[in-house]
């Protein structure tokens, strides 16, 4: 006689309820399969005559999708740059890293270490595109971000000091120099035409 199909879990969990169960030809169909949905799945079929059951592995596999990517940088010389990408996928996706189209590896001051890479003092040889590398067996797939490093002579147009500082004698005075530049300055101090050096006052 015809058998009755049925279907189950061998994990003990619930079939989805998505899930269409086609009786007369013994179907079963999953629409949008997501990783939950994986596992071990058996088909029963009985009769009159006896039973049997057949068995078969679900896995999800799923291409490389970001859910961090890079953005532009501006940096100034000497600062630290650092870039983070992550993406899902199943198997998990390896990482790797171009600057302007060309393989880029752990070597001197730059770090890799799977999708973060680090720069801790950026010089201007550092400039350029850089992009990050995720794919497993499934799909590769590119995130880029550009590298800008500034370089600028000292620019005190918006720290100016001030003209005419007023202090009763014995009393403490500071002031402050703070250059915008690129990279950081060295500072020396005059008053009239010597030369400051550290001392005790």
């Amino acid at each position: 006689p015809v058998p009755t199909i049925s279907w189950r879990r061998a994990d003990g969990k619930q079939i989805p309820r998505k899930a269409r169960r086609h009786r007369s030809s013994g179907l079963l169909e999953i629409p949008n399969f997501q990783q939950e949905d994986a596992g071990l799945y058996e088909c029963v079929a009985e009769n009159v005559r006896g039973r049997n059951v057949a068995r078969g592995q679900l896995t999800f596999y799923a291409q490389p999708s970001w859910t961090q990517r890079i953005s532009d940088v501006r940096a100034a010389i000497e600062e630290r740059v650092a870039w983070e990408c992550r993406a899902s996928g199943r198997p998990k996706p390896s990482y790797r890293w171009l600057k302007d189209g060309e393989p880029l590896l752990p070597q001197g001051r730059v770090q890799l270490e799977q999708g973060s890479l680090t720069i801790p003092n950026v010089t201007l040889s550092d400039a350029g595109m850089y992009q990050c590398v995720a794919e497993n067996r499934h799909g590769v797939i590119f995130a880029s971000a550009e590298l800008s490093v500034i370089a600028i002579g000292p620019d005190f147009s918006k720290t100016l000091l001030k003209k005419l500082t007023l202090v009763k004698v014995g009393g403490e005075v500071i002031i402050e120099c703070k250059p915008k530049a690129s990279p950081r300055p060295t500072y020396s101090w005059k008053k009239g035409k010597d030369i400051l050096r550290e001392n005790e006052r």
